[in-house]
């Protein structure tokens, strides 16, 4: 059922109950000397209409599925949404309130997801949001495409939205907007909050865009020049964009930053400081709020309550959903497995079959079509599959047999983002905070950059989101340096959180693919070859040191080590040919295939110790920045990489020009333990 107005349109306390929240937003602010009170002031008679008028939540169970979700996108503006939460009954006392912006407090500086209950992204970069609420509203979309059946709309919410200048300004705003608009995400409702100010004043300066227009071209239905100081206004506003259109609704409201303050009203100086002790005095006097800081009337807090009003919608939902049990069993417990975000039946299968032809596999073949077919053997078992790519498919290999691409109007399970890296990303982390499908895309690793600020939040809200970056190296050839990643595998393993994997066949393909699908704690990034690298030959306890990670692929001839090669990806064969070379010379070489070094840190010291054991000397090899390799290898070590940029030029050329061949490995590896090869060499 849409989500329904509860109150009337004419109560009397509407400018009350906004001010509630600008004064909470001004004693916050005032009280950490930080933050951005006047968004949260400008906003307030927005907020209060939406929220106890039309939103369709329940505070006592935040992560209730039918849920409409809320995005602040301009997430500075935060202490809105906190009085928000704290108003309408979540679990954010008033003594975490007035912790704004301190350590460990539930009300960090911008809204931080399973920081604060109620909070359904972070958000800060700017931007980022109003992309993840596409992203939410897309979900909704396909899984109620999906589940419901005549009679039994289980998957029934909307996606509700505040941005504002700075949102729009933002390059990724029209990369996903566009694609909203593409795709008709009806359900989706932004509210542009138009005050003319960012934080180096009036952005008539630096923003004149027709915005009403822009999002026309869209394809959006747009509701202009609104009044956002209006409570009639706003009300009236809203209920329009509930009337089913078959677009998204971009909400225009004029409102002025900082509305209430006598002095700092409409001025950038509302925008991101305190207001200060005598500015709050005097808003306080101005909006007639005679109250100590932080005080709330019983009145007002008991108009704001949502608490007994959400329990009644969640349980009108259950009552529905246990309709639908009865009437389509078998829907139900896969929506309630997906919901849940739990395993299929058959996924073990699944892995374990292609792990056991993986291992016999002896073709050379791409690590990015060894990607596909990991996707091709897991499709059939998951369901929640949602892949994508930005305008790559026939590059990347992210898409696979009996897929079908997401539309305007009938389901799918592809998503054909086009050139729109950026607002992929955050789409995607959108997708996954939705619940209920497992999202990946697709592009080059080189445009890891233009996704990065997604890539960085997937990591910090611990996301399950899989990132596909094929072309990984040098090994692209003749495309250049433009499009030859050199640094993205080393940058990409600072992020925090995220599990970086670049293997080396098939076997670590499909080991890759299955870790990434079964961790529940954070992002994957998978970084795939473009060109056919040989089969390694495996032994069955390989399958188990890949998933760690890190693992001994092959070792010398004698207990006692010489030295120890470690190598990621591509350059993985060319290791295993430099260790027979010195095999051939008298020397015992171990080499160690690393696909994951942020998987591999993971593990007990006991077991990283036995496969890099302590006092052998270690040289590293990757077709890239070398910055990272050294703390495997320590100062006695060496590194073979790339610290400037590529070339153009066919592969071929470029592995010898770089020193990347076995015979340049051979040679820096005798340099590394020249006293041991003179030995051999006499013996």
């Amino acid at each position: 059922m849409a989500s329904t107005q509860r109150i009337s349109a004419a109560a009397p306390d509407d400018r009350e109950l906004a001010n509630a929240l600008r004064m909470l937003a001004v004693d916050a602010v005032e009280q950490a000397k930080s933050g951005h009170p006047g968004a949260p002031m400008g906003m307030a008679d927005i907020a209060e209409i939406l929220w106890t008028r039309f939103l369709k939540h329940n505070p006592a169970d935040p992560r209730w599925p039918d849920r409409d979700r809320f995005v602040l996108s301009n997430g500075h503006g935060s202490m809105l949404l906190y009085g928000l939460l704290h108003l309408t009954g979540y679990d954010l006392p008033l003594a975490e309130l007035k912790r704004f912006r301190q350590l460990h407090s539930r009300t960090p500086g911008h809204p931080e997801y399973g920081v604060t209950a109620g909070v359904e992204t972070t958000t800060g970069p700017l931007g980022q949001g109003i992309a993840n609420a596409v992203g939410m509203a897309l979900a909704e979309k396909l899984m109620a495409q999906e589940f419901n059946r005549p009679a039994h709309a289980i998957v029934n919410h909307r996606t509700f939205a505040f941005l504002g200048d700075g949102c729009l300004m933002e390059g990724i705003s029209h990369e996903a907007c566009s694609l909203a608009g593409t795709l008709g995400l009806e359900k989706l409702i932004a509210f542009y909050d138009d005050n003319g100010i960012s934080i180096d004043g009036q952005v008539e300066g630096w923003f004149t865009d027709d915005t009403p227009r822009r999002f026309e071209a869209y394809g959006w239905r747009v509701l202009p020049d609104v009044d956002g100081h209006d409570p009639a206004a706003v009300n009236t506003a809203i209920q329009a964009a509930l009337k089913t259109c078959g677009r998204p609704t971009l909400i225009c409201c004029k409102t002025v930053i900082g509305w209430g303050a006598p002095t700092l009203a409409g001025s950038h100086a509302a925008h991101g400081a305190p207001l200060g002790a005598g500015e709050a005095a005097a808003t306080r006097k101005a909006l007639d709020w005679p109250h100590a800081p932080f005080e709330l009337p019983d009145a007002v807090r008991e108009q704001w309550d949502a608490r007994d009003e959400g329990l009644r919608l969640q349980r009108k939902w259950e009552h529905r959903f246990e309709a639908y049990a009865a009437a389509h069993p078998e829907l139900a417990a896969e929506f309630r497995r997906r919901v849940d975000g739990a395993p299929p039946a058959g996924f073990d299968a699944c892995a374990d079959a292609l792990v056991a032809e993986a291992l016999s596999a002896s073709e050379p073949v791409s690590t990015r079509k060894a990607s596909q077919l990991a996707i091709e053997a897991f499709a059939p078992c998951l369901p929640e599959f949602l892949g994508g790519s930005a305008d790559l498919t026939g590059s990347n290999l992210t898409n696979w047999t009996g897929c079908r691409a997401v539309g305007r109007e009938a389901w799918g399970n592809y998503i054909h983002y086009g050139v729109r890296e950026f607002a992929m990303a955050a789409i995607m982390n959108g997708v996954a905070l939705h619940g209920g499908y497992l999202p990946f895309g697709g592009t080059f690793l080189t445009f890891s950059d233009y996704a990065r600020n997604g890539l960085r939040l997937a990591a910090m809200m611990r996301l399950r989101s899989i990132f596909v970056f094929t072309h990984d190296s040098i090994g692209l050839g003749e495309d250049g340096p433009t499009h030859q990643p050199i640094e993205h595998a080393a940058s990409l393993r600072l992020i925090p959180n995220m599990d970086v994997w670049r293997p080396a066949d098939l076997l670590e393909t499909a080991i890759a693919w299955r870790s990434a699908i079964q961790r529940r704690d954070g992002p994957t990034s998978l970084l795939l070859s473009r060109q056919n690298l040989p089969a390694l030959a495996h032994a069955g306890e390989h399958a188990e040191g890949a998933a760690r990670g890190g693992y001994v692929l092959a070792d010398g001839a004698s207990d006692e080590l010489d030295l120890i090669l470690i190598a990621t990806g591509s350059e993985v064969a060319p290791a295993m040919a430099a260790s027979g070379k010195l095999a051939a010379k008298g020397l015992s070489v171990r080499v160690v295939s690393m696909p994951a070094t942020t998987l591999f840190d993971r593990q007990e010291e006991a077991y990283r110790r036995q496969v890099l054991p302590p006092g052998v000397k270690r040289l590293a090899i990757e077709a890239g920045a070398t910055a990272l390799w050294w703390k495997y290898v320590g100062l006695d070590g060496a590194v073979i990489g790339i610290d400037g940029f590529g070339e153009s030029a066919p592969a071929s050329v470029l592995f010898p020009y770089f020193g990347l061949t076995p015979e340049d490995i051979a040679k820096a590896a005798a340099r590394l333990v020249p006293d041991r090869c003179r030995q051999a060499a006499g013996a």
